[in-house]
Parts: C-alpha cells; sequence; structure tokens
C-alpha cells in the first residue's frame, strides 16, 4: 500500500494553532466520510513537529482531501505557520499492528 508521509515544523508559537486546523479537518472527515483515503497525524512531543501519513486508494487516484474545505483552510496559510518543511517523502507500509484507522481495519502485511 502506498504512503504519502509529511513532515514539518512549525513556529514555536503556532503549534497549537496548526493542531486546531488538524482537528478541524478530522472532524469534517469524520462527518463526511469519504471512501478512498486513510489518513493519520501525529504531533510529536516537541509541541512543533507534525507528521501526517496518507494512503489514498481511488478509482480515478484523486485524492479525496481536496473536496475537504476544512483541509483547503488548513493549507491555505500553511507556510506562514513553519518552521520547516514540509517534507513529503513517498513510501509503502510494510506492517502495522494495533493501529485500526476510523475507517476500516489496520494494516497487515
Amino acid at each position: 500500500m502506498p504512503v504519502t508521509v509529511v513532515r514539518y515544523r512549525t513556529k514555536p508559537d503556532r503549534g497549537d494553532e496548526n493542531q486546531a486546523y488538524v482537528e478541524q479537518v478530522f472532524a469534517e472527515l469524520a462527518t463526511a466520510r469519504p471512501g478512498g483515503i486513510r489518513y493519520m497525524t501525529v504531533r510529536l512531543a516537541d509541541g512543533v513537529s507534525f507528521v501526517h501519513v496518507a494512503s489514498v486508494e481511488t478509482a480515478d487516484g484523486e485524492n479525496p482531501l481536496g473536496s475537504v474545505v476544512a483541509f483547503r483552510e488548513f493549507q491555505r496559510e500553511l507556510a506562514d505557520r513553519l518552521e520547516e518543511g514540509p517534507i513529503v517523502t513517498e513510501g509503502a507500509v510494510v506492517g502495522s499492528y494495533g493501529f485500526s484507522l476510523a475507517d476500516g481495519p489496520a494494516v497487515s502485511r
């Protein structure tokens, strides 16, 4: 399963604001429940670093996040909130244990 991993660090005073935007994205996803996407965000212990992991598996290859209003709002001024990044990396899931995402079972290979 291909995944996209995005890592960045916010400015010291913008971590909470960034988290609030991320929470709005997940709230809209929970309501809209678009198919074809698995998405997770982690705020690291330093309070300013974030890691987003997404897997998109749609018939047309389009990322459902593009239709999420809160995601567009999150991205709108992201550059202003950042100290470093974003660094985007493509990868493949090797395995997962106990991470059951809201819309499906844990990935296991």
